[in-house]
């Protein structure tokens, strides 16, 4: 069983399935509880939540907006996604802090290193919102980022697939599930966990990941407890 993870959780999975946009409270309730349920495992948690379900900014460049504009545009997304969690968790019975790469003072705590271990050592969960602070980063990348900064054992990220193919299991019925795969032959082969900049950092830091099922019950718990499922890159 892990001690400390990072839990990485893209925006899409608040998303209201029909729509495939904005916040849906009974998803957020819903991922909230299991997350409750891991945290009372023992284990340390800090996540990383996405803004894709409210803004995203690769679409908004390639409609011609202006990059940076864009991603500072998706990392404010994400804080409205944590501050949705963190009112979740706190419902759900777990103390949560939100801290933000971007200050803002009236709304979350500024991102501080040491004040986050401390908080996950005295058993809240730390939402980190607004990426690294940078446009051209993805919460990927900020996820692996906070995770080695905080000493994570290993960053789970959930997915609404149940791990890695060797292609797109979308479009091709014959794509197979890796149980196991390289740091290396991710890169190499492009294949979809995380991007490039992320999975890089997680290998120079020797910082595992788990891609996993998110939509499957008890599957945060099983993460957590350190079950084998879904994909494991090492």
């Amino acid at each position: 069983m892990y001690q400390r993870v990072i839990l990485k959780l893209s925006g899409e999975s608040f998303a209201d399935p029909e729509l495939g946009y904005g916040i849906d409270p009974s998803i957020v309730k819903r991922v909230a509880e299991e997350i409750a349920e891991a945290h009372s495992t023992g284990v340390q948690m800090g996540i990383v939540v996405g803004g894709g379900n409210i803004f995203r900014g690769i679409s908004s460049t390639a409609a011609g907006m202006d990059p940076a504009t864009g991603d500072s545009m998706g990392m404010l997304a994400t804080v409205i996604n944590a501050l949705a969690l963190r009112d979740a968790l706190e419902k759900a019975g777990v103390p949560t802090r939100v801290q933000t790469a971007i200050p803002m003072q009236s709304l979350a705590e500024p991102y501080i290193r040491l004040r986050a271990i401390r908080h996950l050592e005295k058993g809240r969960i730390v939402v980190f919102a607004a990426g690294t602070g940078n446009p051209f980063f993805t919460t990927d990348t900020a996820a692996a980022l906070r995770g080695i900064e905080i000493g994570a054992e290993a960053m789970l990220k959930a997915t609404r697939v149940d791990g890695v193919y060797d292609a797109d299991p979308t479009g091709n019925p014959d794509a197979l599930l890796l149980r196991e795969v390289g740091y290396i032959e991710v890169i190499s082969k492009g294949l979809r966990v995380m991007d490039s900049t992320a999975v890089t950092m997680c290998k120079d830091h020797a910082l595992p990941i788990v891609v996993f099922n998110i939509t499957e019950h008890g599957n945060i718990v099983k993460a957590v407890q350190g079950e084998r499922i879904g994909t494991l890159v090492r």
